[in-house]
């Protein structure tokens, strides 16, 4: 609508000229500008301040289904078509996701387990199974390293740590914290790929210690893992990309601030239901 744009641009443009250019009068604009909002789009106006507020919640990584699906656990009675339209007229647009390079050094003399999970990546309760795996961060200082362990029944990270250095002790912080956060029973399956990490006879002894199955990738099948590697490509698109690091302490906060204050109490998977990992564990055992 001619208005609608005028009203829009008017701060870099004058209103007389552009009323010109679009062969419409200003008294019709300022008529129009001054005419009280009708119900429907008073209603609009209210679900857009909801919708810009999580989406900058969300780092701007929510596009219209995990909008929807949030806006209505917020108790607003909108649409899905609705939604997207305010998205879009707003240039609310989610960040892509891009492809990223793995890093795994498999070429060691360590022993490697066999895979028990085999692509099968479904779990019925929490701590059933457990996926492991490394990635990095480019600071301005050199490269950061971040271990995870995922739970693979919820997407909720149980575990994580950062170094400076790929050594196996960054491997072995993770799986510290989780065993810590989550004293699992013994019979988990604590899957993850060839890495001399997570070969190491010290990562393993470990897991034997608590009665912990080990079970590991396929050699270079990148998609055994898959859940991790998912995980490790949201926080990337969503955290790591749009910035350019100063520090590698900047960047570890930053992922402290994602994972712990977003990610696992927050952020919305379409796998889980539209809900958070930890929504989701707290749903599970409340119909346990």
């Amino acid at each position: 609508m001619s208005f609608a744009f005028i009203e829009a641009e008017k701060a870099s443009f004058p209103i007389r000229r552009m009323c010109h250019v679009l062969g419409v009068s200003q008294s019709g604009f300022f008529a129009w500008r001054d005419r009280p909002a009708c119900h429907r789009q008073q209603q609009d106006m209210i679900h857009l301040a909801h919708i810009r507020t999580a989406f900058e919640l969300s780092n701007g990584t929510y596009g219209s289904p995990r909008m929807h699906r949030d806006l209505v656990n917020e108790g607003l009675k909108i649409g899905r078509h609705r939604t997207a339209r305010l998205m879009r007229e707003n240039q609310l647009i989610a960040r892509q996701k891009r492809r990223f390079k793995r890093t795994t050094d498999s070429e060691h003399a360590w022993p490697v387990a066999p895979n028990l999970v085999a692509q099968g990546f479904a779990a019925d309760c929490p701590d059933r199974k457990w996926g492991a795996d490394i990635s990095y961060i480019w600071t301005a200082e050199g490269w950061l390293y971040l271990a995870i362990v995922l739970d693979l029944f919820s997407r909720r990270v149980v575990g994580w740590a950062t170094s400076d250095r790929l050594k196996r002790d960054l491997a072995i912080a993770a799986l510290r914290h989780a065993l810590a956060a989550r004293n699992p029973e013994p019979g988990l399956v604590h899957h993850s790929d060839r890495g001399s990490q997570y070969c190491s006879v010290d990562y393993q002894a470990r897991l034997r210690k608590r009665g912990i199955l080990i079970s590991m990738s396929g050699r270079g099948n990148c998609y055994d893992n898959s859940m991790v590697e998912t995980f490790f490509k949201t926080i990337k698109s969503e955290l790591i990309w749009p910035v350019a690091w100063k520090s590698r302490q900047q960047a570890e906060n930053a992922i402290a601030r994602y994972i712990d204050g977003f990610y696992n109490p927050v952020r919305r998977h379409s796998s889980l239901g539209f809900q958070s990992p930890i929504a989701f564990e707290r749903k599970a055992r409340e119909v346990s």
